[in-house]
């Protein structure tokens, strides 16, 4: 007769981070362009594929730093690849999937190393407990 053992404990209520947490190491090693972004919008993992293209340094996830201050060098579709409006810039998909907690996709365009790139970005919300704790975000060259 098979064996069924049971323990109740009490609910981990601060799951959020811990959750969270569990991504930064697969995202660090992964050969996919791959972003996680916290709840503030912080650089939290990057894989070295996302470091090439977003221009990126190594290390840029131990410095709080966020997509939208001007670590990414995100650029128009116009023929002049002008700076993005701060306005246009918040609706990237990783930044959206954070402020509605749903999935979000479209183009981008970044330059690194004076090449302008057009991205396709996908990007799915993080859920903790009862809020989003963060986005994680693949992008593929157009």
């Amino acid at each position: 007769m098979p064996h069924i053992e049971l323990e109740l404990s009490p609910r981990n209520t601060d799951s959020t981070p811990t959750a969270f947490a569990e991504w930064v190491a697969p995202i660090r090693s992964s050969a996919d362009a791959c972003l996680l972004l916290a709840a503030d919008g912080t650089i939290s993992a990057t894989s070295p594929a996302c470091r090439a293209l977003l221009g990126l340094p190594e290390g840029i996830d131990h410095h709080g730093r966020t997509i939208l201050d001007g670590t990414v060098s995100l650029v128009n579709f116009t023929a002049s690849g002008g700076a993005l409006p701060q306005w246009e810039a918040e609706r990237i998909p990783p930044i959206q999937a954070l402020h509605t907690g749903s999935l979000a996709r479209g183009l981008l365009r970044v330059s690194a190393g004076g090449i302008a790139r057009t991205l396709d970005a996908i990007s799915t919300p993080l859920h903790g407990d009862a809020e989003v704790a963060g986005s994680l975000t693949f992008f593929r060259r157009c």
